[in-house]
């Protein structure tokens, strides 16, 4: 964002009449982003080495350990994943078939992996134009670089906001048990009566 305000060029514009702005003056303001493009750079260049170190140890790891077979997208994912869709919107009641992941978190993980690849590739097109030409010349020019690396943003900004969402509608349980590994469960103790009738059963 801080990068972003410097050169506040991108917007949907039809026959010179801007239908919608990424971010109004507003936005900017609220957060006081004006005039600190040195400070986003800094930040960028720290962070990006952790971001493509991790995705490269990411790889590496679903690669060896073979878990890339319950990543990678089926013949059939692209079908069930609009059946998930339909019951994330409460459409369709029956849930469809889930292994470690459904069909729309195989083709959403997937395409993430994808974009992080895209953003290191036309982020070295922008950071050294002329060292990396190749690859400049790979992204369509410097400019639609600067295009595809912003599109490739908005893309985890998306992601990230559907998870948010998805985490609130699955409730806190199920927030935790991703962060710890386990899923706390509250089971009602059971009356006396009920319990030596069920040994008595054995």
């Amino acid at each position: 964002m801080l990068i972003y305000w410097a050169n506040d060029e991108y917007s949907i514009t039809i026959f010179g009449h801007t239908f919608v702005r990424f971010f109004p003056d507003w936005f900017y303001n609220a957060l006081h982003i004006p005039s600190r493009l040195a400070e986003g750079m800094a930040f960028h260049f720290l962070f990006m080495w952790f971001f493509t170190l991790n995705g490269i140890f990411y790889v590496l790891y679903t690669i060896i350990s073979g878990q890339w077979r319950q990543l990678v997208p089926q013949k059939k994912s692209f079908k069930e994943a609009w059946l998930v869709l339909l019951h994330d919107l409460h459409i369709r009641k029956t849930a469809p078939p889930q292994d470690k992941y459904n069909a729309a978190q195989r083709i959403a993980y997937t395409a993430i992996i994808v974009m992080g690849f895209g953003s290191v590739i036309t982020g070295l097109a922008i950071y050294k134009p002329v060292q990396f030409y190749y690859l400049t010349w790979l992204c369509g020019g410097y400019h639609l670089a600067r295009i595809w690396h912003f599109a490739l943003t908005m893309g985890y900004v998306l992601f990230f906001l559907v998870h948010i969402i998805q985490v609130i509608l699955a409730g806190w349980n199920n927030f935790r048990s991703v962060i710890s590994g386990f899923e706390v469960v509250e089971e009602q103790p059971k009356p006396a009566i009920e319990r030596s009738s069920e040994d008595e059963k054995a």
